[in-house]
């Protein structure tokens, strides 16, 4: 399970970079090249979407962090985990969770993200 985790945590890493060429890199050690994420938001496949995509969620909610929210359950090919978005130390503005599927080298192919608590607007 520890291979799943750390794929996770480089997941969100990639989420909080917000030097570009820092994001660039971990997208793609993180993603396959043409990977696919899906959220209530949107829908984008890949890199460069990706990027574009993570760039705008920085700057919507600039200062706060991606952290995993609790275990990263998974097994075959999918990895299932809850994230939370807020201040450093603080309470989470934004829970959510994804469903990500594992290509053969690793790296993440699809992401399908599900918003449960979002501020009120």
């Amino acid at each position: 399970m520890s291979d799943r985790t750390e794929l996770v945590q480089r997941y969100l890493a990639a989420w909080n970079a917000t030097v570009p060429a820092e994001r660039d890199a971990l997208i793609a050690e993180t993603f396959t090249e043409n990977a696919g994420y899906t959220d209530p938001m949107g829908s984008v496949r890949g890199h460069a979407a990706l990027a574009a995509t993570i760039a705008a969620v920085q700057e919507q909610f600039a200062g706060l962090e991606f952290t995993l929210g609790g275990p990263v359950d998974a097994h075959h090919e999918l990895v299932r985990f809850t994230w939370h978005l807020g201040r450093p130390g603080g309470a989470p503005l934004v829970v959510g969770f994804d469903v990500a599927e594992v290509a053969e080298d690793g790296r993440i192919a699809a992401v399908h993200g599900f918003l449960d608590q979002v501020p009120a607007a």
